[in-house]
């Protein structure tokens, strides 16, 4: 398996060409950085004008691994061959590094790329990315590669202190700024580039100073277009660190490349970093497993419109007299705090009352507010708030909650939670315990998360007050007078719910079916080997504009659009109706017997859709009739008698499932009139993370008379 890193960009507030002379300094040797013994330059060449300088060197490393390994390997040493370009015209060094020893068993790749900031050009950016392959060694694959991570990662954030460890000496000794270079035809002698003296670093004058340096670094070869790419494609240290917290370099690596591949497939309706962290650390930084629950989540959320559930959703006044639960400040850490007083709750008479939707609608808008809260907390206080603290009052609880559907009903919810809102939950402080509490304790603890469990602090009578107990979590003017603390609460006392108020036998029979599932736009389908999935969109006139939106939840397809003057049949006469697409729907409807450029056309491209992507797209009609929206497996495509298949079409068979493609999907269509754009789908069907990005961008491609956009 190949292990892969990539660095988010970090900034040196120093100018590119100090920071180039802080960077030799590491040569020929660096006691800064014990694993590095020293180089040998093996070539260096310079362009005529001196803007571009090469070094080619050879460098020895010493690394860190059992005695017994060095003498089954045969070497003491490893040699890596470290390939330096400086372009001091562009302001930008590329470092090229791969191992020299072992090259046919382990093959390391590194690249690095020092650049002027976008938007500071007194400031150096760094980005590093790198990748590890171990094809065999010895029978010791796995610890090789646990050991090359291992000093690999412990030497990532080594590697910028030791640049500010040299820029540090470079100021102590008066060097606080070094000119530009300039072609030689402007500067008239080739050795003016001495550093000045006494020049704060903030203060460097922005005009070129002499030609050509005596420091001669390395540089990069990558175009200046790159090195101004825009932030919002790329995470910034600082930032990570201001607004996610504390990584290691293997989390960041996981972070910046999860959020390479949503953007990717996404073309920028990605979620906010948080969100995608929460994921992360809810699978232990496995990137496959993280990006498999983000999508699902991701789709989840697109196909119930939970984006807009803050703006559409609107408590039913009961809830507001019987819910015991509200926000209520926040924490010693920062955290928002929400207080639900549980024992006081009836659930039983609010599931008769209100039924499931309304309670799962309810809570998924507390989640969705407590995001809300956790990013103002992270700008009130500055320092990153990505989850939020729970305070559960479990005083009255009785077997009357252990009611069958109202735990049921709780499973439910909990699960919903435990899929789409990761890692939100920081602390969950349950006081005043009471005997039943373990039954409950027992039903419910199987369905939540071990992570979550760990959160749990259970107090029992009045354990939690006093040292030890809420005053270690919470300031002692929050908490609550019911508690015994000093600030008034205005969550709602609840009580028992009037039998008055409970749904009749027939309201609650329409009530099972949770309308959060059926009342969306979107459908779902299933694409099997040799059954695509096919709808039918009958136009009157030309010059009309068919959209679709649609995401693609497991395996890989082949998305196409046909036209035919004949009108196709179906033996589903209910799936003709969009509305009562079932969940696996599959309906097919081009017949057999039909043929390809005969009794029908392709108007679009094949177009093919990986797993998790979202595609968005449009298609202005020419002629009336009927345009059939295909989705089909994707496969290897058929090989001539001559030819073999090729491998990676082998592979990609092989992980895609041999049963069953999933998708949702929207369509629409509009008259030309009406039509506002290629990304019209978007704007008829709200389709987005309204609440979960801070900017929704489209990208769109053309052709001919179509629109797609991933």
């Amino acid at each position: 398996m190949v292990q892969k890193y990539q660095s988010p960009v970090r900034v040196y507030k120093y100018p590119f060409e100090l920071v180039m002379a802080a960077y030799e300094k590491r040569f020929p040797t660096c006691p800064e950085i014990p694993v590095f013994l020293g180089s040998e330059i093996l070539h260096e060449s310079r362009s005529d004008d001196g803007a571009i300088h090469i070094i080619e060197r050879s460098c020895k490393l010493n690394v860190d691994a059992p005695r017994l390994l060095k003498k089954i390997a045969g070497v003491e040493y490893v040699f890596f061959i470290q390939k330096n370009t400086v372009n001091w015209k562009e302001r930008t060094l590329r470092i090229e590094a791969h191992n020299e020893t072992f090259a046919n068993r382990v093959v390391v790749l590194e690249t690095c790329s020092y650049s002027v900031h976008p938007e500071n050009e007194e400031w150096t950016c760094f980005e590093q990315s790198a990748s590890l392959d171990i094809k065999s060694f010895f029978g010791f694959e796995s610890t090789v590669e646990k050991i090359a991570m291992k000093q690999y990662t412990s030497n990532i954030k080594r590697g910028k202190e030791v640049i500010e460890h040299y820029l540090k000496e470079l100021i102590s000794q008066g060097i606080t700024f070094i000119p530009r270079w300039a072609p030689p035809a402007v500067c008239g002698q080739k050795d003016e580039r001495t550093p000045a003296v006494g020049h704060d670093a903030d203060d460097v004058p922005l005009e070129s100073g002499a030609p050509g340096t005596t420091k001669e670094q390395t540089g990069s070869s990558c175009p200046p277009v790159e090195a101004v790419s825009p932030d919002a494609d790329k995470l910034d240290a600082d930032y990570i660190e201001r607004y996610l917290g504390q990584l290691t370099p293997m989390q960041e690596s996981c972070l910046i490349r999860l959020r390479q591949w949503l953007q990717e497939t996404h073309k920028g309706k990605i979620p906010k970093d948080e969100h995608i962290l929460r994921f992360l650390r809810a699978r232990d930084f496995n990137i496959d497993k993280a990006r498999e629950m983000l999508c699902q989540s991701l789709s989840w959320r697109k196909q119930y419109q939970v984006d807009y559930i803050l703006q559409s959703w609107r408590p039913p006044a009961l809830l507001d007299e019987y819910y015991t639960g509200g926000w209520h400040y926040q924490d010693k850490d920062g955290r928002p705090l929400y207080i639900l007083r549980l024992g006081q709750m009836d659930t039983k008479g609010l599931v008769k009352a209100l039924g499931e939707e309304s309670l799962l609608r309810h809570v998924l808008s507390i989640n969705e507010e407590g995001q809300k809260r956790c990013e103002e907390n992270t700008n009130i206080f500055g320092r990153p708030i990505t989850s939020w603290t729970c305070l559960v009052d479990l005083e009255g609880l009785n077997m009357r909650h252990l009611w069958r559907p109202g735990v049921k009903a709780l499973l439910r919810i909990i699960e919903v939670v435990e899929d789409n809102y990761p890692e939100t939950l920081g602390r969950l402080l349950i006081v005043r315990a009471p005997r039943v509490f373990p039954v409950l304790w027992t039903l419910v603890s199987p369905f939540i998360n071990e992570n979550t469990r760990q959160k749990f602090l259970i107090y029992s009578g009045n354990n939690y007050q006093g040292p030890g107990g809420l005053i270690d979590y919470v300031d002692k003017d929050v908490i609550p007078d019911f508690l015994g603390g000093d600030c008034m609460c205005t969550v709602p006392e609840g009580g028992l719910v009037p039998k008055s108020l409970y749904q009749t036998e027939e309201e609650s029979e329409n009530s099972d079916h949770i309308r959060l599932w059926t009342e969306t736009i979107y459908h779902s389908a299933s694409v099997l080997r040799g059954a695509p999935h096919e709808i039918v969109v009958e136009i009157l006139e030309g010059e009309s504009v068919i959209t679709w939106d649609f995401d693609i939840l497991k395996g890989d397809v082949v998305f196409s659009l046909f036209h035919s003057k004949r009108a196709p049949e179906t033996s589903h006469k209910e799936a003709t109706l969009p509305s009562t697409s079932a969940a696996g729907d599959n309906m097919q409807l081009i017949d057999k017997t039909w043929v390809l450029g005969v009794d029908y056309s392709r108007v679009e491209s094949p177009l093919v859709c990986r797993e998790g992507e979202s595609i968005q797209g449009s298609h202005v009609t020419r002629w009336p009739g009927f345009y059939i929206l295909q989705w089909k497996m994707h496969g290897p495509l058929p090989c001539s008698g001559t030819s073999l298949p090729r491998v990676d079409d082998v592979l990609a068979s092989l992980q895609v499932s041999s049963h069953k493609c999933k998708l949702i999907y929207y369509y629409e269509v509009l008259a030309s009139k009406d039509f506002r754009g290629s990304m019209s789908s978007l704007e008829s069907c709200n389709s987005g993370f309204s609440q979960l990005s801070g900017a929704t961008t489209s990208s769109s491609q053309s052709h001919s008379s179509s629109h797609l956009s991933r």
